[in-house]
């Protein structure tokens, strides 16, 4: 696999490994429970009544290569790109939609090749939340924190949403409250029963998501070169006829132009990838060896999936297709309103819009168990750092954030909004809440990689000793920066139009925008912090605890011998 740019220098000081007493049924480190703590539930602090000592991560490192590679894949890969991207077609027109990912993916990559380098260096729960509190100022961490936390928590009632919208396409039979709240229910099963489970489960749900990703491009180049009932070879005929770039509000350059920046605002709420993949450090099998290599690979592939996908879309059916226009207008359940099922109609394939809208349940579903894992595990971030409540770092003994999990479930129930107010109408709220959080996210790593470079030099640590190190730096943070800042405010620019305004659309496209300042003020002068100059970031803190966790890792085998060749074509 092709190096996203990241430099694998001589490790010449990383320590040796040798052996270690392990867990004998994970091979991980088995973690001391102390006397007299409950058997289900422990606290994540050495002592839970001294408020001064440091609190101590209790998750357990039993992710694999082929989890982590696959939670990056499944936390990103949702209902967006199947459906959703046709809304980005329908506005902008084919050559609006490639250009417009295949532009924000170069962001997208800057943004992982500066979290690459951070995170493998010291692979911690939460890491991005705690690099931006420890390299940066602790309240800015704190609104970083939370930005985060909302985001992924916004998105579990999102897909709950989305899921019950996918079921309906076959059949009304069942009550939309029964729907939401099985999914709920399912989600609470998978992310309470050990972070194992959730990894296997997670595994399979988003192999199901590649599959489809992989089978619909299959299938869109063999149905453009003729293979299909009717034998028409169409190839790019609709980038010629209605056009490869639609016109949105206004005629001529203008509104082409404003088309091409509605598709932007698409791929930047669709691509992500970087988050999903740090989240999961503080729970990787042997993270230093690991997760560069996951960077690697899952960039490379999403960004193939998500490029490749809106290339798809404008060569299976033109942007003015009736039925496609129709289906966004009138919020068309499921798989209804998908590019792909639209253009199998149009072809007369039978069967297929049904195996695709099964495919597109599972990857909603997988999407909102990935979103659940990754607020739970910011949460306990912000736990560990003291910036929440001490009880969300306790954990089970199989190593769950049990209350942080408890919390983003509660918090789905939001979704039961949908029985009052047209899902549609619950499905934009929460996309416009979310978009600009994701866009404050990015920023937030690439602002916080920038200061962590400094830190590197003016302390005189050779980033050519890190486990990776990233070309071109600071540049591309830079870059990741600029373009993610402004992206920020762009999102809602169509509240601004002529005839345009709306406040709920205003207050959920901005929101976000101005609860990060507030938060970082707030706890500012609550706590009195301090905006850190490069001298005094402290880099080596927890960097003992990894070492000595590279030092003594020892990998155990699995004896499924299925799953070891699963690790070792995802390793």
């Amino acid at each position: 696999m092709a190096s996203i740019g990241l430099d694998r220098p001589t490790m010449a000081d990383v320590p040796s490994i040798h052996n270690n007493e392990k867990d004998e049924t994970h091979g991980m480190d088995a973690p001391p429970v102390a006397h007299g703590v409950d058997e289900e539930v422990r606290t994540s602090s050495p002592s839970s009544h001294d408020s001064n000592k440091p609190l101590f991560d209790s998750t357990h490192r039993k992710l694999k290569p082929r989890h982590i590679q696959l939670i990056g894949i499944g936390g990103t890969i949702g209902t967006a790109l199947y459906v959703q991207i046709g809304h980005g077609l329908v506005q902008g027109g084919p050559g609006s939609l490639f250009i417009a990912f295949a532009f924000w993916c170069t962001f997208i990559l800057c943004v992982t090749i500066s979290m690459a380098e951070m995170v493998t260096y010291l692979p911690i729960s939460s890491p991005f939340i705690r690099f931006a509190g420890r390299y940066v100022d602790e309240a800015f961490g704190v609104a970083a924190g939370y930005n985060f936390f909302v985001f992924e928590a916004m998105l579990v009632p999102f897909e709950v949403v989305a899921c019950n919208l996918i079921i309906h396409y076959w059949s009304d039979a069942v009550p939309t409250g029964g729907i939401i709240a099985i999914i709920i229910v399912l989600y609470g099963f998978i992310n309470v029963f050990a972070v194992k489970w959730y990894g296997e489960s997670e595994f399979w749900l988003a192999l199901g998501k590649v599959t489809l990703i992989v089978g619909l491009i299959a299938y869109t180049f063999i149905t453009m070169l003729g293979g299909n009932p009717n034998h028409d070879r169409f190839g790019f005929r609709y980038w010629k006829n209605p056009g490869s770039f639609a016109e949105l509000y206004k005629t001529g350059s203008l509104g082409r132009f404003l088309g091409f920046l509605q598709c932007l605002i698409q791929a930047s709420f669709t691509v992500a990838g970087p988050d999903y993949v740090s989240m999961a450090a503080g729970e990787a099998e042997n993270p230093r060896v690991v997760m560069p290599r996951a960077y690697n690979k899952v960039f490379a592939r999403l960004m193939a999936f998500f490029v490749l996908g809106s290339l798809a879309v404008g060569i299976n059916v033109p942007y003015n297709d009736p039925e496609l226009v129709d289906a966004f207008t009138s919020s068309e359940p499921g798989a209804a309103a998908s590019p792909y099922v639209v253009a199998m109609n149009r072809l007369g394939i039978k069967v297929l819009p049904d195996i695709v809208n099964a495919l597109v349940l599972s990857a909603a579903f997988s999407a909102g168990n990935s979103y659940v894992y990754c607020a739970s595990r910011s949460l306990l971030g912000l736990a560990l750092e003291g910036k929440a409540p001490k009880i969300f770092t306790r954990c089970t003994r199989s190593g769950v954030p049990v209350y942080c999990v408890l919390l983003v479930l509660a918090l789905s129930l939001l979704s039961f909004l949908q029985v009052s107010s047209g899902a549609a109408v619950v499905l934009q709220w929460f996309v416009n809440l979310v978009t600009a959080s994701q866009l404050i996210n990015f920023s937030v790593m690439s602002f916080t990689f920038i200061r962590f470079k400094k830190a590197c030099d003016a302390q005189g640590l050779s980033r050519d000793s890190l486990p990776y190190k990233g070309r071109f730096q600071p540049y591309l943070a830079w870059y990741a920066l600029s373009g993610c800042f402004v992206m920020t405010f762009v999102g809602g620019y169509t509240v601004f139009l002529p005839g345009q305004w709306s406040i709920p659309t205003f207050l959920f496209s901005y929101t976000m925008i101005g609860v990060f300042p507030v938060l970082f003020i707030f706890w500012k002068f609550y706590k009195k912090t301090r905006w850190l100059e490069p001298n005094a970031v402290d880099l080596l803190k927890d960097v003992d605890v990894i070492e000595e966790y590279t030092r003594d890792y020892v990998p155990t085998p699995s004896k499924n011998k299925f799953f070891v060749l699963l690790d070792k074509f995802y390793n």
